[in-house]
């Protein structure tokens, strides 16, 4: 039975956008899906697994459905390699600027324990995976093309909406993914959050490249902090004792950074 706002279990949970570069390596067993978490997702993980094993050995196709470049033929062998390579914790797999200002690996004691039950990461090959689902090496994007047809989003939403949509009944959702990953699955009632650069004369654009860096520095704080957000109000007064400019409307709020 489905948690109402107030009988929500404590902790937030941070929703993060992946990476398209990966950690390599790894010193966990090959691929086991039943050692994720929410197994109701595995058949569409197993099939775009599959499927993109059995693309690898197309390399022109494969480059054109992940658009590589003659450059990242390595990318096309990890996928060759996925069931079985070796795994890493999820929140240790991913890499580039969000997840450098997070900096989980930084944390220590309770802190490190609180971030890895609060953070979760939206994954275009396994729809849904936590902090510490074991995962190899991959190239996918929530805006990739497989040949099989039909769009990712067409694939994961009537599997992974109702996941989250669970999730959301029970936690308040921070979701900071990216556009295209935020199509694979909508989560209601999700806090979300735009970066916005202020100029001196009153503007305002939005904040592109670096707004990863924002988030993940945004990430790192709520889910290292002893306090339990219940709503996006709160979510605004922990970014606003570290130093931040938050205005918020309903459930969404906009960081504001200098120009």
């Amino acid at each position: 039975m489905a948690l109402g706002p107030a009988a929500r279990l404590p902790g937030v949970l941070v929703l993060l956008p992946p990476s398209e570069t990966k950690r390599a390596g790894g010193d966990g067993p090959p691929l086991h899906l039943a050692a994720l978490s929410h197994p109701e997702l595995d058949p569409v993980r197993k099939a775009l697994v599959d499927e993109l094993v059995g693309l690898a050995d197309d390399v022109p196709a494969c480059r054109a459905a992940l658009g590589l470049s003659e450059r990242q033929l390595d990318e096309i062998e990890r996928n060759a390699a996925l069931w079985t390579s070796p795994t890493a914790p999820a929140i240790t797999r991913y890499t580039g600027v969000l997840y450098d200002a997070l900096d989980v690996g930084s944390m220590r004691g309770a802190a490190a324990g609180r971030a890895r039950e609060r953070l979760a990461v939206g994954s275009a090959l396994f729809g849904l995976l936590h902090a510490d689902d074991p995962i190899p090496a991959y190239r996918l994007s929530a805006g990739s093309e497989l040949p099989a047809g039909g769009t990712l989003a067409v694939r994961w939403k009537p599997v992974l909406e109702p996941v989250l949509a669970r999730l959301a009944s029970e936690r308040l959702v921070v979701d900071l993914r990216s556009g295209a990953y935020a199509q694979l699955a909508r989560v209601p009632g999700a806090v979300t959050v735009t970066v916005l650069a202020a100029r001196p004369d009153g503007s305002r654009s939005l904040v592109s490249h670096h707004n990863k860096s924002h988030k993940g520095g945004l990430a790192r704080l709520l889910v290292s902090s002893r306090a339990e957000p219940a709503d996006a109000a709160a979510v605004a007064r922990i970014a606003r004792r570290a130093g931040h400019v938050v205005e918020r409307s309903e459930n969404h709020l906009d960081l504001v950074i200098p120009a």
